[in-house]
């Protein structure tokens, strides 16, 4: 088990159709009022200070409420090519990254986020917190090759779009209307080689000044939202 921490991570993992369940709920006074919900019966509740919160979550971000849930439940990436918009992440090692891809996923209508099971960030409590709570509603799921995940969603019918930097297509020239992957690398590097060749078409984000190139968690936004923007034009 483990404590995510946030008012509003605390919302969502007490919301219906939260992917596991709370345990029990810790949080300061003003904490506790701040949730604004009824809680579920029979759910645990410790009052405490903002200290001894510190101390459990082991950090000052929780904003005076936790709650103790299960470990997180990775979905089996085979389930997935069912769906028909995902995204995936190429060694993106930041927690806080995958929390906020995490975030604009769920809010875009996304239907999951996979990422490698080595030299990747996971869902951890900060990755949620960053997520805001997303993570909780979002199907997750592990696989042990990008690669190779990414040529079973070709022959499951996805287009996958690679985002590149130095790609001379722009991401708004795709077309998202069908079954579609959304393939985004590290915070350095960007995409591995191999990961580049398997993608259908690579495509950037074209941009003014002397910026290179955006955070993964914003180029992942603009390309869920553009996909939502053109799925709902059609």
């Amino acid at each position: 088990m483990e404590w995510i921490y946030g008012r509003q991570v605390t919302r969502l993992a007490l919301a219906p159709g939260a992917r596991r369940r709370v345990q029990r709920l810790a949080a300061t006074a003003s904490g506790l009022a701040a949730i604004g919900r009824r809680l579920p019966t029979g759910l645990p509740v410790d009052t405490m200070s903002a200290p001894e919160l510190d101390r459990l979550t082991s950090t000052h971000d929780h904003q005076g409420v936790a709650v103790l849930v299960d470990g997180y439940p990775y979905v089996n990436a085979r389930e997935l090519v069912a769906a028909d918009l995902l995204v995936v992440l190429d060694e993106v090692s930041d927690p806080r990254n995958l929390g906020a891809v995490a975030r604009s996923a769920l809010a875009s209508g996304a239907h999951g986020l996979v990422l490698p099971r080595r030299r990747s960030a996971g869902v951890t409590p900060a990755a949620v917190k960053a997520s805001a709570g997303a993570t909780e509603h979002l199907c997750i799921a592990h696989v042990s090759s990008v690669a190779a995940y990414l040529k079973e969603l070709q022959r499951g019918g996805f287009w996958v779009y690679g985002a590149a930097g130095d790609a001379a297509r722009s991401y708004v020239e795709l077309d998202y209307a069908g079954k579609v992957a959304l393939v985004l690398g590290s915070e350095g590097r960007g995409l591995r080689p191999l990961v580049a060749r398997t993608c259908d078409v690579l495509a950037s984000i074209p941009m003014d000044g002397a910026v290179e190139s955006l955070n993964v968690s914003v180029a992942a936004a603009l390309l869920l939202f553009e996909a939502r923007r053109q799925r709902q034009a059609s």
